[in-house]
């Protein structure tokens, strides 16, 4: 598994298992099967409900804890500092761990500064390795990184060829921040890209789908990618990525598809953050 290196020199695997919206019921099957196939980087939140499937799978799969890499999310109805941290609490046991790889924001509403300095206790305490935010767009990240101490070293964004976050990537290098990709293989409202032409093209140069071609695009370019299913056999060709090399000239026309570079989810509508802060805040 090709990993990045982080900020403070913590290494994250570059592709990962996902698990937004599978259901609580089913997400301690989806976790073992994905743990069996070979991820071990498993990414869940407060917000899924299934951070207990995910600690179940981990504790009944003998996989040494130093050779997972679990990524959570703090929600927006535990912001602030007294309740993040209590939340961060709950998430420790709930993924029967001692720690958590990499803790992040999970929108950038609420009291996301007296959250992060939960956050950052709790990485300075030991119990997170690793602190970012997710779903914050460009003008709210720089303000966000520059009055923080610790900055954020992941910001999680709907990344995919589709939707490829380009515009925020030099702000992102200001702080030294990566980039971890939710959707990458589309996600509301980013369909075709598993049966695009262009990547199906180059998939059979390798013998690689159009799915496949499209994670080694967001690897190659140095963004985690947490791909999702609930089948074994994709979820192994989700993983089957780190064989072959895109050439230069495929890298770049690969660039060409790229539609609506923030995303499909408006974080910045006012009407979103209404929804957002009159149901959970």
């Amino acid at each position: 598994m090709e990993t990045i290196k982080l900020s403070n020199g913590v290494n994250m695997p570059l592709l990962g298992y996902g698990v937004f919206l599978v259901a609580p019921e089913k997400c301690e099957r989806c976790v073992s099967d994905a743990l069996n196939v070979g991820y071990r980087l498993i990414d869940t939140a407060q917000a899924y409900f299934n951070e207990e499937g995910v600690g179940n799978a981990v504790a009944k799969s003998g996989i040494n804890r130093n050779d997972l890499f679990l990524v959570s999310k703090v929600w927006i109805s535990n912001a602030g500092e007294e309740k993040a941290a209590k939340s961060i609490g709950e998430s420790l046991r709930k993924l029967r761990t001692d720690y958590i790889d990499l803790l992040l924001i999970h929108q950038a509403y609420g009291d996301v500064f007296g959250t992060w300095r939960a956050m950052e206790k709790a990485y300075r305490d030991g119990k997170v390795r690793a602190i970012g935010v997710s779903n914050f767009q460009a003008g709210r990240f720089f303000d966000f990184a520059h009055y923080v101490d610790i900055k954020p070293m992941v910001n999680q964004l709907q990344c995919n060829v589709l939707v490829q976050q380009s515009g925020i990537q030099p702000t992102l290098s200001e702080f030294d921040t990566k980039m971890m990709a939710w959707g990458p293989l589309g996600g509301q409202g980013a369909d075709g890209v598993t049966n695009n032409p262009l990547l199906t093209e180059i998939g059979k140069r390798y013998g690689k789908t159009a799915a496949q071609v499209a994670l080694r695009w967001l690897t190659q370019r140095g963004i985690v990618a947490i791909p999702k299913s609930t089948h074994v056999e994709r979820m192994r060709q989700n993983l089957d990525v780190f064989d072959f090399t895109l050439t230069d000239e495929e890298m770049t026309h690969i660039a060409t598809l790229n539609q609506q570079d923030v995303g499909t989810v408006s974080f910045g509508d006012p009407q979103f953050v209404k929804y957002l802060i009159g149901t959970y805040g």
